[in-house]
């Protein structure tokens, strides 16, 4: 069983010590996990295991974390707790035994979980903060901008940099000379975007967290009519002209109904699809219920079953078509004409509209988008200047020009040897008495070396150098987040020893159950009676949409016609006529087979639900017996597991004695 990190983080709480780091996953800046308590001379030991002591204090942590419920906790849950906290701390220990903890993949997962942990704690809430609200207040205004690119990449050399600039300046002065913007924008050889040529630049209406964060920044402060002056983003040089605003149009609750196309079907399949959304419009138009049409024909099965229902959806988070006929819509249960997206072809049905949540309820997912855009840089700077100013920083930057020396043509193949710096040993900066030398610089050079276009080595140099500083301070305050903050400390013990929990817990039982196919399968032969299929009928559903198609189902059927020549002769005037499942049914599974539950053809049954007259043609009845082991084998497999870990923890409980203290347990409230 191969686990990701992923999931094992959602595996981990299940060895209930780990509920709250699997909550840190998503929600790492709120998480405020009880602080470890610090060992207390006679602080009362609560139960002993093998020659471990647990005290109180300890499992008074972890227990208060993960029952939150107000009032005195009763006997039993408290029983049952201590129970699985005893399970966890075998496994534990037994891990500890076993020398898992000094393995190099725990060291460098614990590495990788500690990173993500950090991140909260290594930027300026202060700022993220601001920049939430910031990004917030323009949500609440939609803009309708068009844009010319003109690329040159992040590290282009200076000349590049200066050509690209100069390019975009004489587009803009064109512009501001009387041409069209959306023309200059679609010439050949004038705007580097793509799909220019096409839209003229025009990129529709976006609101924040949309566009690329220095774009966003400068629509935002151009006025409509305008055009901007260049503003640089990682794909280049862009001006840009701001058409219109509007205040934001909130979001649409919206349901559809899909018929897929593919850009490669045949032109028989494209004319289907639309004869067939054509067909479903119809319906709608005389009267049938929307949800019902949804779930019997939509190609969009996730919404299907709900009646068609979409997420609430706003600005940009669709194609643009559907977005243009969802917000159209002006009164609830009103639906539009069939259009067409890449997806296929749409009915659009509008179900409710609201305008913009308040900042607090959207707060939360606001943070964790902003977390991952390019804005989020704002707080890390912060928090750079901050270490800089808390741990004396001192720096002597011109240190980095003597590496000039030392630096050949191979750096720029990602070829430059380290030892080439070999007489540079001088200190650049320091954070308190932490010294970082011109050796440690040569390191950082050899090992962010990559193929780059050749330039000044002064230019590169600088740049390495300032990224190395940076590095080297959030490092420096990364180091010191388990002394700074007792939290963190514990939710990296709470880490640590659920990595561990996981690792043997997937050796002796998890992939054990699904890679030992013999103790498996012999565990099934002993217990195969749970594993049972009750009577089940093989059948087939007819569903006619009225008597009269029915009736031509039933001639077609003594005629001795296969499944498939019914269908292609009754759907021949409609692909809506009839729709056929055939396949093996449970009891209760089919209200219609449930009433024809013996071999033969049914009478008509009518559908109360979508009026369809239905027939039932039940081939067998299957009598009660044991799945197959392959039909079962999931069932099966946790079962196997439930019963290898009992075993265990069996053998664990007679290599590490249990005692607890029933008197200090009484104690614990």
């Amino acid at each position: 069983m191969n686990m990701s990190v992923f999931s094992r983080t959602l595996m981990l709480p299940l060895a209930l010590i780990t509920v709250a780091s699997a909550s840190a996953q998503t929600k790492k800046s709120e998480t405020k996990p009880v602080v470890t308590a610090e060992p207390v001379k006679n602080e009362p030991v609560l139960m002993t295991i093998g020659s471990t002591k647990v005290t109180v204090a300890e499992f008074e942590n972890v227990f208060h974390k993960n029952n939150t419920k107000e009032g005195s906790t009763d006997a039993k849950s408290l029983n049952d707790y201590v129970d699985l906290f005893v399970n966890f701390k075998l496994k534990v220990k037994e891990a500890e035994e076993l020398g898992l903890d000094t393995a190099k993949s725990f060291k460098e997962e614990l590495g990788g979980y500690r990173k993500q942990l950090a991140q909260p704690y290594l930027t300026d809430k202060d700022v993220n903060e601001k920049l939430l609200r910031e990004t917030y207040d323009r949500m609440q205004e939609d803009v309708h901008a068009s844009h010319i690119l003109v690329k040159v990449t992040e590290n282009a050399l200076p000349k590049d940099t200066i050509d690209a600039y100069n390019k975009i300046m004489k587009i803009r002065a064109r512009i501001l000379k009387g041409e069209d913007f959306n023309k200059v924008a679609s010439e050949k050889g004038i705007s580097d975007d793509p799909s220019s040529k096409d839209n003229g630049g025009d990129l529709g209406f976006f609101t924040s967290l949309q566009m690329v964060y220095p774009f966003e920044s400068a629509a935002y402060k151009t006025k409509v009519g305008e055009i901007s002056m260049p503003v640089r983003t990682r794909y280049g040089y862009h001006i840009i002209k701001v058409t219109e605003r509007r205040k934001a149009q909130g979001e649409v609750l919206a349901s559809h109904i899909m018929v897929k196309t593919t850009p490669n079907m045949s032109k028989e399949d494209s004319l289907n699809a639309f004869t067939k959304i054509t067909e479903i419009y119809n319906k709608l138009k005389a009267g049938t219920k929307f949800e019902d049409l949804a779930a019997e024909f939509s190609d969009d099965k996730s919404t299907a079953k709900k009646g068609g229902e979409l997420p609430w959806f706003g600005t940009g988070k669709m194609p643009i078509e559907f977005e243009k006929t969802a917000f159209g819509l002006t009164t609830k249960g009103d639906f539009g004409k069939p259009m067409r997206t890449k997806y296929g072809w749409h009915i659009v049905k509008l179900n409710d509209k609201r305008g913009m949540a308040s900042f607090e309820d959207l707060k939360n997912e606001l943070k964790a988008k902003v977390t991952k855009d390019s804005r989020s840089q704002a707080g890390r700077a912060s928090l750079i200047a901050k270490v800089k100013a808390e741990y004396k920083f001192k720096e002597n930057p011109k240190l980095a020009d003597e590496f000039v020396k030392v630096m050949d043509t191979l750096f720029f193949d990602g070829r430059w040897d380290v030892s080439k710096a070999a007489g540079l040993k001088k200190p650049m900066f320091n954070f308190n008495e932490k010294m970082y030398t011109q050796a440690d610089f040569a390191s950082y050079i050899a090992s962010h070396q990559s193929k780059r276009p050749k330039t000044d080595y002064s230019i590169v140099l600088n740049q390495l150098y300032k990224q190395y500083v940076e590095e080297s301070a959030v490092a420096y305050e990364e180091e010191r987040l388990d002394k700074k903050y007792p939290e963190f400390k514990a939710l990296m013990q709470e880490y640590r020893d659920g990595i561990l929990l996981f690792e043997l817990t997937d050796q002796k039982v998890w992939s054990k159950a699904v890679k030992d196919s013999t103790g498996s399968k012999a565990f099934y032969e002993k217990n195969k009676t749970n594993y049972m299929w009750d009577e089940r009928a093989e059948a087939s559903v007819y569903s006619c949409t009225d008597e009269k198609v029915a009736a031509k189902v039933r001639g077609l059927m003594k005629k001795k016609k296969s499944e498939k020549d019914i269908l292609a002769t009754i759907n021949k005037d409609s692909q809506l006529n009839l729709q056929v499942e055939t396949r093996v049914f449970n009891k209760g599974e089919n209200e219609f087979v449930d009433k024809n539950w013996n071999p033969g053809t049914s009478l008509d049954f009518k559908s109360e639900k979508d009026k369809k007259t239905v027939i039932i043609v039940t081939a067998k009845l299957l009598k009660p017996e044991p799945k197959s082991y392959v039909d079962s084998k999931g069932m099966v497999t946790a079962d196997y597991q439930n019963y290898l870990e009992k075993e265990w923890i069996a053998s664990l409980k007679a290599k590490y004695p249990v005692n607890i203290d029933k008197a200090v347990l009484s104690t614990i409230k």
